[in-house]
């Protein structure tokens, strides 16, 4: 029988595990996504040691680790930047799309996972995870470099594409007709437009209303307002992470900032929760027969990141080594491809083989992104060195 006190025990030692986890990754330069995938398949049904208990808790925290991933996504841009950077980016990110989203659609398409689980594996080979490409940018001290607003504008396309994307998915998955998903694009488009106008001429006004000098009231009325907006988003049929999101877009300026200073570690927190979940749900004996599909899709996404990554720089007259690092910081895949497998798996529409090959894809991708970022330097340096004609 499973008592309180038991249940207090095994998240305690799942979070204390967690932290562990966490810094282990970072001290070894790696985002802690694949740990804790690891740590929920080690503990879930088919795992080491099957917990018990908590599941009720942990299926919660999971959904409010998803709202605040989208909603310190949505906080990171002002209206005017994103509508600035899809201006700038808007043919990059067609093509990023095209090339990243195919090779999803073709392994789907092949395993026999039929429409539905075609468009959901599109997102998760197409989106590059903004945490660890972050993350990296930051580690390897590369902020400053000429191709990173190259790679901030493909992820500000990326992350407007999830917004539209992701009601159209919720809807499919919900058994949508072709008409109603007709409809969920009509208004996945429709309320994407509407807020970035509303936040561009009244965000001021949605961060007046969440403000406050107390930080104690001003962390209860953001988590509050974001939890609310994504209530509401979801019984409209619309995701709550993309309501969360476009909350986050309309609060701007000083609120924003506060904002993300002081829901971080909550982030942190819950996301860590939602990675653990989604490998509580995973049996592990599932992985191994696609193991070798999730290779071949990890070698050829990462082939197409990095095309997509030199092909952006180059237009806006990067050199060869700037082009190549552009690609390179692309590559890696994380929490938004996870957060779409869950989406579809969870509502029994898709083939339950999805979530094995998104874990697998994920912890190949997430260890792989960062170590790509961190040697494509010296690699591209040796390439152009023997590619250049001998000299006299």
């Amino acid at each position: 029988m499973h008592t309180p006190a038991i249940a207090l025990i095994e998240l305690g030692a799942i979070f204390f595990g967690l932290g562990v986890l966490g810094r282990l990754a970072w001290k070894i330069g790696i985002s802690p996504i694949p740990f804790y995938l690891l740590g929920g398949l080690a503990f879930g049904s088919g795992g080491l040691i099957p917990l018990e208990g908590i599941e009720e808790f942990a299926s919660l925290a999971s959904e409010i680790g998803v709202i605040l991933l989208l909603l310190l996504l949505g906080l990171e841009y002002s209206a005017a930047e994103l509508v600035t950077g899809l201006k700038r980016s808007w043919l990059a990110g067609l093509v990023d799309l095209v090339l990243n989203a195919a090779p999803g659609v073709a392994v789907a398409l092949l395993l026999g996972w039929g429409p539905i689980g075609a468009l959901a594996m599109a997102g998760v080979t197409y989106i590059s995870s903004s945490g660890i490409v972050a993350k990296v940018l930051g580690d390897l001290g590369r902020l400053g470099n000429r191709e990173t607003p190259v790679i901030l504008s493909i992820l500000v396309f990326e992350d407007l594409a999830m917004a539209v994307y992701l009601p159209i998915l919720t809807a499919l998955l919900a058994g949508a007709t072709l008409l109603g998903g007709l409809t969920a694009i009509g208004i996945s488009l429709a309320v994407v437009t509407v807020v970035l106008l509303l936040a561009l001429r009244f965000g001021r006004y949605v961060s007046a209303i969440v403000d406050s000098p107390d930080p104690e009231v001003f962390l209860l009325r953001v988590l509050g307002a974001a939890l609310l907006v994504a209530g509401f988003a979801s019984q409209l049929q619309v995701s709550a992470a993309v309501g969360a999101f476009l909350l986050g877009i309309a609060i701007s300026g000083s609120t924003a900032e506060n904002a993300t200073r002081m829901l971080e570690p909550l982030r942190d927190l819950f996301a860590a929760m939602f990675f653990v979940v989604f490998g509580l749900n995973t049996v592990p004996s599932t992985i191994p027969p696609v193991l070798g599909v999730a290779l071949a899709l990890a070698a050829v996404t990462t082939v197409t990141k990095l095309a997509t990554g030199w092909w952006a720089a180059r237009r806006q007259g990067i050199g060869r080594l700037g082009r190549a690092r552009a690609g390179a910081a692309l590559v890696a895949r994380g929490e938004f491809s996870i957060v779409i497998a869950g989406l579809a798996v969870s509502t029994g529409a898709v083939d339950s083989q999805l979530a094995a090959l998104a874990t697998a894809y994920v912890l190949i991708m997430a260890v792989l992104g960062p170590l790509a970022a961190r040697f494509i330097e010296p690699i591209a340096r040796l390439a152009i060195t023997r590619l250049r004609p001998a000299t006299a």
